[in-house]
């Protein structure tokens, strides 16, 4: 228990002392008769007083059969030798107010200090954290000490080069004479970047929990408080604090709340995050630095950070830390699961092709989502089905089996996945399928789910024109089976997605032939205030005209190349479709399976695509199909 905390507790029990002793001497004087001073005169020539006790004017004594009484004499000579006369034991005593010195304080000055007691409460609260009331330009900055949920990196998985760049810092931490002999010097700074989720908090633990040395975590919003200039006095606290416990490590989360580019955004030079700014910048490279202190910084924003803060001698190292690829994935999968119990069926690369440009946190929440599920079902184990059930609520939503659909919509829907299926399994530049569902998740009511055999780093023209053409086969669909009155909305994801590619196409990857390879895309960024907002690149209306007519080609030819392809494979549409209508869900062997032998084998007709186990098959055209069949479930 800290000073602090014992000041406070023998403050509150002197004013229970207090209250508790004024209380009990007001129930005491209750029992006290007062008598008038003729009354007085009365008792004692009465002979019924035994003894008083004479305070100046203030006379207080007893009867003789115990009863105590109080009364207030007058000027009178004669009382003390009619007491006398009387047998009366007399005593005196000084004039004073009866109670304890400090306690008559306490008592008289209760009302002050509660009044103090509740300002100071009220500040703590309104302050928040350390320092208290008085505190208000004390750091926040907290020391990571204890070892119990201790990072390491060996908890890290899947950024392996970031990685690298930090445990050369914790190297040079535990061994700076091994740098330091070849004229080396620490690094002022490391900057992790990268999008949310993707572990740069984790590896700045992994730091704290491999240096072995200080380290203190603060967030980039506890230097901005209500008062003005709390920020830069923070600042200066926390690195003061960093140098008496030097070598350390200090880590600033989000360092993008106060790390903004100066004179852009509201307010001039005086501006309070300015300020905190330039103090940072000034700690960390100016007059009066000192080795041994080491800035860890994270943020997601490195746009929007201010160009004296990322140069070298501040931040030395910009350390990337990207969303894993496929065999980073399958490292941070093998992480996670060895924290739930898992199937032997369980295949891990199998998620991590499924879950192509997922961070870290998203495969996080995998694993629990199927741990969950699997709770849920009264299992004792994670098998590949609650992964593949996870999978699709994390990427698609939770199923809506409660939503009702009449027979029209769900064959309407059931034709038109089957259009994309069909247009991508006769694509060679396609992905491969791995399902086809007609089961609404989210606020779709089916879906055709591709999967990548590898990351693609780019993409290739003629894997965006298939990715079009792909998109507007389930429109097609409708159109060639219902007419062109039966077409539903159902295709405006579709439409906005090839809209969005073909743009791209001719304004950003230079891939119109007319337009040739330039740019011509204006700044669709998010725009940071008083920098971007007049970025703009603007074209002439011939231009603009000419771009109209490029993307129009481009989205006109994947639509005839996809109406060319489903009225060559109607009989398959037809198939695919009725299989859909049939088990509601089929994976890529299945639907191969069903286009090629006309029947799926399926042991349980009810049993749902996931018990079939995933599969995902390779890509390219199927066998030729046998028309006019109807798919029937395989009975065991």
């Amino acid at each position: 228990m800290n000073f602090r905390n014992i000041t406070l507790w023998v403050f509150i029990a002197l004013i229970v002392f207090g209250l508790f002793n004024l209380f009990s001497n007001t129930s005491g004087e209750r029992n006290i008769i007062d008598l008038t001073y003729s009354q007085f005169l009365d008792e004692v020539e009465a002979g019924s007083v035994k003894d008083v006790v004479i305070r100046g004017s203030n006379i207080n004594g007893a009867f003789d059969d115990g009863r105590s009484f109080k009364t207030y004499a007058a000027n009178d000579p004669t009382l003390v030798d009619r007491l006398n006369d009387r047998g009366v034991n007399i005593s005196a005593a000084p004039l004073d107010d009866g109670y304890p010195s400090l306690l008559g304080v306490l008592i008289s000055w209760f009302p002050m200090l509660l009044l103090i007691g509740v300002w100071i409460f009220f500040m703590r609260q309104m302050q928040g954290g350390r320092g208290g009331a008085m505190g208000f330009g004390r750091s926040k900055a907290k020391l990571l000490t204890e070892n119990k949920n201790k990072v390491t990196f060996n908890d890290v998985a899947g950024i392996d080069e970031a990685k690298e760049e930090l445990v050369e810092i914790v190297d040079f931490l535990k061994d700076p004479r091994k740098f330091q002999k070849l004229g080396g010097r620490i690094p002022k700074g490391a900057l992790l970047i990268g999008p949310p989720g993707t572990g740069k908090t984790l590896l700045a633990r992994a730091v704290a929990g491999e240096a072995g040395v200080p380290f203190f975590t603060i967030s980039g919003s506890d230097f901005v408080e209500m008062f003005v200039g709390v920020g830069a006095s923070r600042v200066r606290d926390m690195f003061e604090q960093g140098r008496r416990n030097s070598p350390c490590i200090i880590f600033i989360d989000e360092i993008d709340a106060v790390g903004r580019s100066r004179g852009a955004g509201l307010g001039g030079g005086n501006d309070e995050r300015e300020q905190t700014l330039n103090q940072i910048l000034v700690e960390m490279d100016g007059f009066d630095t000192q080795e041994g202190i080491i800035l860890v910084a994270a943020t997601n924003r490195p746009d929007v950070l201010d160009p004296a803060l990322l140069r070298p001698g501040r931040f030395d190292r910009q350390v990337v830390v990207p969303n894993p690829d496929i065999m980073g994935r399958e490292a941070i999968l093998k992480v996670h699961i060895k924290k739930i119990s898992v199937a032997p069926d369980v295949d891990i690369r199998t998620i991590a092709r499924g879950t192509p440009g997922f961070s870290g946190a998203d495969l996080a929440n995998i694993v629990n989502e199927s741990a969950l599920l699997a709770a849920r079902k009264n299992k004792k184990i994670v098998t590949m089905v609650d992964f593949e059930e996870a999978k699709d609520k994390v990427m698609m939503g939770s199923e809506r089996r409660s939503l009702v659909m009449s027979q029209d919509e769900k064959e309407l829907t059931a034709y038109h996945e089957g259009g994309h299926a069909i247009v991508a399994i006769n694509q060679p530049a396609s992905d491969p399928i791995h399902k086809a569902t007609i089961i609404p998740r989210g606020r779709a009511l089916g879906m055709v789910m591709r999967l990548p055999e590898r990351d693609q780093l780019s993409m290739a023209r003629e894997k965006m024109l298939a990715d079009i053409t792909v998109a507007m086969g389930g429109r097609v669909a409708e159109e060639i089976i219902f007419g062109d009155d039966k077409v539903t909305s159902g295709a405006s994801s579709d439409i906005e997605m090839a809209t969005k590619m073909a743009r791209n196409m001719v304004t950003k990857y230079g891939m119109s032939e007319k337009l040739g390879p330039l740019q011509y895309s204006e700044n669709e960024e998010e725009v940071f205030l008083g920098r971007s907002v007049q970025k703009h690149q603007n074209v002439s209306e011939d231009t603009a005209r000419l771009i109209d007519s490029e993307i129009r080609i481009i989205v006109d030819t994947c639509y005839d190349l996809a109406r060319k392809i489903l009225t060559e494979k109607i009989n398959d549409l037809h198939a695919l479709a009725k299989g859909l209508i049939e088990y509601e869900t089929l994976n890529g062997d299945e639907i191969l399976s069903l286009l090629k032998d006309g029947k799926i084998d399926r042991p349980n007709p009810e049993e749902e695509i996931n018990n079939a186990g995933p599969s995902v098959p390779k890509s390219g055209k199927p066998s030729t199909v046998v028309p006019g069949f109807k798919p029937k479930p395989q009975t065991s």
